[in-house]
């Protein structure tokens, strides 16, 4: 997938970028590459690869450090409701803003 200076133009209007010919020219080439390392990967045969779940699994045995789920703090609602400009029944009340 190639792209043109219509395209560099499009994508620099719609990220509201003003370009000169010399950033657009620069641009062009750089997306152009990125675009050529991605076709590359594309084409590399992965039928038959199991995913891994970390990088480290292709060369280990690797378990996955879980802590316990328990509660490490205390509730503190009160104190971190004082400064909000409005509570109710230990909720934060809030402006609509969709209708």
């Amino acid at each position: 997938m190639a792209l043109t200076q219509d395209d560099i133009a499009r994508i620099a209007n719609l990220a509201r970028l003003e370009l000169s010919n010399n950033e657009s020219e620069h641009m062009l080439t750089n997306l152009n590459q990125f675009f050529d390392v991605v076709e590359q990967i594309r084409a590399v045969d992965t039928s038959g690869v199991t995913p891994l779940s970390h990088p480290v699994a292709a060369i280990q045995d690797i378990q996955l450090r879980l802590r316990d789920d328990v509660v490490s703090e205390t509730n503190n609602r009160e104190a971190n409701q004082k400064s909000a400009p409005a509570v109710e029944n230990g909720m934060f009340l809030v402006p609509k803003v969709i209708e």
